[in-house]
């Protein structure tokens, strides 16, 4: 694995953003850029990690890692729904075929827990027993293990101040965001793609505790996976072997998952209002690596990089070969 020292050294290197023109007209969300060319998305991870619907800072690697394990991701569960990826021509580049975005994200959770406006905890701590439609019994402690697995959707935020707000299921129907007929087969297969993710991790060494979705319709309207699957990003993923103690003795998971950098923004009183405080390089590299551990253990592949050359020259280099 990179070791620490290497990964403080290219935090200068962090990818922020890509402009190649000769690709047209660049589009970005939160954490990506991407350019349309021949009917295609050359879909770019950078390394902008983002929390509480806000860009928050760099981590270095983080887009190649997020762009590597959704490689690995869409190849395992491919046979469960279609997804959009193509391949990849950098380990921040992945070209994928154009879809119509479905305007809600799909989260199954497995677990209560959670900091931001949208999880389940922080609902449950305040109080609410109908969430997401959905009724929770009186006793349940943050990160318990729920009886089965469960789908909370949201809206999908777009662009970079895109802001995802809590829906239940009757009312993506009922406002025909989705036909009935789509959501039901949408369902079925969040929850299978979670069961086969709950599998890999766990042998993997750790826990999924819950994960997000996204889908669209390809140009004959057949259901797509699109954007990341199972990534830190994406995903909470809890450390198997330490989580029953930590959890009868009341203490936080060990998270390699976007959750530790959640964590460290609330204990300094930040949740996405006002400005927000900057991450000291001990965080970042932190999340850094946890991210690739993450990546290698899934994966069962070491993660390389290449180091004669700047992150962003590299990707620009791949991005010429597509003209």
């Amino acid at each position: 694995m990179i070791d620490k020292k290497t990964v403080v050294k290219n935090i200068p290197l962090s990818i922020d953003k890509i402009n190649y023109p000769k690709l047209g007209k660049k589009q970005s969300g939160k954490v990506r850029d991407w350019y349309i060319k021949n009917s295609l998305r050359v879909l770019i991870a950078t390394d902008r990690i983002s929390a509480f619907d806000k860009v928050l800072g760099l981590v270095p690697f983080r887009g190649a890692v997020l762009n590597k394990l959704s490689e690995f991701w869409f190849a395992k569960t491919r046979d469960i729904c279609a997804n959009h990826m193509i391949g990849i021509i950098d380990p921040n580049v992945m070209l994928v075929s154009e879809c119509q975005a479905l305007p809600v994200e799909v989260v199954v959770r497995g677990y209560i827990t959670g900091v931001t406006d949208t999880s389940l905890w922080k609902r449950y701590s305040e109080g609410q027993r109908v969430i997401y439609g959905i009724k929770f019994p009186q006793g349940l402690v943050k990160n318990q293990k729920l009886k089965k697995p469960i789908i909370t959707p949201t809206t999908r935020g777009t662009g970079p101040g895109g802001h995802d707000e809590p829906i239940t299921a009757a009312e993506i129907i009922k406002k025909k965001l989705v036909s009935e007929k789509t959501w039901r087969q949408i369902e079925k297969i969040a929850l299978k793609l979670f069961e086969r993710g709950t599998q890999i991790t766990k042998k993997a060494g750790f826990i999924l505790a819950d994960t997000k979705y996204e889908f669209g319709l390809d140009k004959s309207g057949k259901i797509t996976l699109i954007d990341e699957i199972h990534t830190p990003d994406s995903s909470r993923l809890w450390l198997k072997s330490s989580y029953k103690e930590r959890f009868k003795k009341g203490q936080e998971v060990e998270s390699y998952d976007k959750e530790v950098m959640r964590l460290w923004f609330v204990k300094q009183g930040y949740r996405g209002h006002g400005k927000a405080p900057q991450m000291p390089t001990e965080v970042i590299a932190n999340i850094a690596q946890r991210y690739i551990q993450v990546f290698e253990k899934i994966s069962g592949e070491k993660f390389e990089m290449d180091f004669s050359i700047s992150p962003k020259a590299r990707i620009l280099d791949a991005l010429s070969k597509l003209i």
